[in-house]
């Protein structure tokens, strides 16, 4: 099936206004310093696919290494400052084009740029005057004892008049509540990642069979990933059987029995953006008769979720609602034994849902923002996307009877509040029985 056309970029004026709505945050006595992210190294002299520091590419989209964003509010010769890579002819015939800093003016909107080799000279003479300082300290070691050394320079030469900074800040609690509401711009970025991770994930059912192996099925999630110019947003769970049991199975390489479910939780990322989904299908392409009260069971639960899903609402009411649904469940099958109100009370369903119903998801697959404000679950507004995933995982030395042992079920899907009814970004993907059976069957 071929899909929509992909949504523009984001604009470089919209990276603009998110600069500029948190240097109103911050005010004018502060600075904010915010590093790309580091290259990895995979083994020896190879490394992994870079990925920028998801705040920084918020801020900037710009997708270098070794680049550092400064914001300094009121600056009179611009308050959006980026240390990057000069251009360098060599290098580029090896590792492709740089921006330099002419670039990072002309191309991404930065109102002044300098070659990263000069940040010890001038950054120093940023910080002073300064009172605060907006960073995220603890996430890298190096960058932390430079910016300590930087503001230690400024020190020694208070007897000169200096003044340096007083206030060390956690950047994120300005800027990841900025990141909580999704722009039009960003919203369709993600719905594409939805479309494509739906399709890769309807490919994947198709790939499925008995005698195969999961890595075939993670082979179809891939191949439709970057058929569409994305990557994985994380390592995909293809676990059949009882490795479906196994929250974080990553293995992906066991063998497809007949009789068996298999639970695959993949998503996709699209320029930054990410995508999460669940289905559990069968192997053989027919839901038993306990697989499929189980199965049904989670998909009324997350029914339940989805339903608190409006503004006003607290979060934690959708987990609430699905863990009512289940605990009833589980007891009308017998594999919880006593009241409602006790199991509840003791949360019994623990023994087979022992994760929450959601997360966050946007630019990282669990996106930052508070959950909770002044202690209390925090209500939706328009404009947040978070998964609903229940599930239930009857682990293969449960006590209870066989029939039931070894069967793992995940439904997730990506929600995003509205002022009306919630929009569920990744509707395109079966996950009523007889659809998944007739789309497997086809």
């Amino acid at each position: 099936m071929s899909l929509p056309k992909p949504p523009p970029p984001i604009t470089r004026a919209e990276y603009q206004r998110r600069r500029r709505a948190l240097l109103r945050l911050a005010q004018e006595d502060a600075i904010l310093i915010l590093p790309a992210a580091p290259e990895r190294i995979r083994s020896h002299d190879t490394h992994h696919p870079y990925r920028q520091d998801s705040d920084f590419w918020y801020l900037t989209g710009f997708p270098e290494p070794e680049a550092v964003l400064v914001l300094v509010p009121g600056r009179a010769h611009g308050e959006a400052l980026l240390f990057c890579r000069e251009r360098h002819p060599e290098r580029e015939r090896w590792d492709g084009p740089r921006a330099g800093p002419e670039g990072a003016v002309a191309e991404y909107g930065i109102d002044d740029a300098y070659p990263i080799d000069d940040i010890d000279e001038i950054l120093p003479g940023l910080l002073e005057g300064r009172s605060r300082v907006y960073y995220h300290f603890g996430r890298d070691t190096d960058f932390d004892l430079k910016l300590i050394g930087w503001v230690n320079r400024v020190r020694a030469r208070v007897r000169q008049g200096a003044e340096p900074p007083h206030e060390f800040l956690e950047l994120g609690h300005l800027l990841h509540e900025l990141r909580l509401f999704k722009s039009p711009a960003e919203l369709k970025q993600m719905r594409h990642a939805a479309q494509v991770a739906a399709e890769a994930q309807k490919a994947a059912m198709r790939a499925t069979r008995p005698g195969g192996h999961e890595y075939e099925v993670e082979a179809a999630l891939w191949a439709t990933w970057r058929r569409h110019d994305c990557v994985p947003a994380y390592n995909p769970i293809v676990g059949a059987g009882a490795n479906a049991c196994v929250l974080h199975y990553v293995a992906n390489s066991a063998p497809l029995r007949e009789g068996e479910l298999l639970l695959c939780d993949a998503g996709a990322e699209f320029r930054g953006y990410a995508s999460d989904i669940t289905r559990t299908w069968p192997v053989g392409g027919r839901y038993s008769k306990e697989q499929r009260a189980l199965y049904e069971l989670v998909l009324a639960a997350q029914a339940a979720a989805i339903a608190e899903a409006r503004p006003g609402r607290p979060y934690e009411a959708g987990h609430r609602a699905a863990v009512r649904v289940l605990t009833e469940g589980l007891l009308s099958l017998g594999l919880l034994r006593g009241s409602l109100k006790k199991a509840l009370e003791d949360e019994a369903y623990k023994a087979f849902y022992m994760h929450k119903t959601g997360h966050w998801i946007g630019l990282d697959v669990h996106d930052v923002g508070d959950y909770k404000v002044a202690g209390e679950s925090r209500l939706l507004e328009p404009g947040m996307v978070f998964t609903v995933e229940p599930g239930l995982y009857i682990a293969p030395d449960a006590d209870v009877p066989a029939k039931w042992r070894g069967i793992g079920i995940r439904i997730e899907d990506e929600v995003l509040v509205t002022a009306g009814a919630p929009e569920i970004l990744t509707a395109a993907v079966p996950k009523q029985v007889e659809a998944i059976e007739d789309w497997m069957a086809a």
